[in-house]
């Protein structure tokens, strides 16, 4: 298995989409049902991407004890997770559980969402700014993180009311982890996922290549 930092940076080939028609705009389409700020229509991403998408990659061989980003499905899905997730931030272990909900997505490392009750709350402050929208999971808040006087802005987020098939994720906090001092997932210091809007953990149990390295914003 290639190193995490290999992974991340991996070659892949562009694809141009220069017409309109229906078998370009069929292909984007499916590609392309991706989180997405409020009110901003696939059209309009592919125009912000410049026409230019990454074909699906070749998934790398998941070795023993892998998996691989490429068989997990799309729609996205929540399910249980008993591995030790752990924060860190400001020097203090602000989160620390075994009943965290993992989320999975084609092309995604796992996104975790720890429970409330496992999270030191008073580290936790609402945002002034405004939420996003996911197509799977509904609309987002956000929190900073704040710990003895050091801040982190927006580096929390979570679904007060999810939609049902993510029912599991209410009343939890999933981090970024290029935010936060350290994030672990069974003692296994995480490597935040690349890009700066997605919020998946990739440790070595994870193979990819992995969406957020750029262009691969339609994976």
């Amino acid at each position: 298995m290639a190193p995490v930092s290999a992974q991340l940076h991996a070659p892949v080939a562009t694809q141009e989409f220069t017409g309109r028609n229906s078998a370009n705009l069929n292909a984007f389409g499916r590609v392309g049902r991706q989180c997405r700020p409020r009110g901003l229509s696939l059209r309009a991403m592919w125009g912000l991407s410049g026409g230019k998408l990454l074909d699906r990659p070749t998934p790398d061989p998941a070795g023993p004890g892998q998996e691989s980003v490429w068989d997990f499905p799309r729609p996205a899905v929540a399910e249980a997770c008993k591995s030790e997730i752990k924060v860190k931030y400001g020097g203090k272990m602000i989160a620390s559980t075994t009943k965290a909900v993992r989320t999975l997505e084609t092309s995604h490392p796992p996104t975790y969402y720890i429970p409330q009750e496992d999270i030191d709350m008073s580290c936790l402050r609402r945002t002034n700014g405004g939420g996003s929208f996911c197509e799977w999971k509904g609309s987002a808040i956000y929190y900073d993180v704040v710990v003895d006087g050091k801040v982190a802005d927006g580096a929390a987020w979570s679904y007060p009311n999810p939609t049902e098939p993510f029912k599991s994720i209410k009343d939890h906090v999933a981090f970024y982890a290029n935010r936060m001092e350290c994030c672990y997932v069974d003692g296994e210091e995480v490597t935040p996922q690349p890009g700066n809007f997605y919020g998946g953990w990739i440790t070595s149990k994870m193979a990819g290549p992995f969406k957020g390295i750029p262009g691969s914003q339609f994976w």
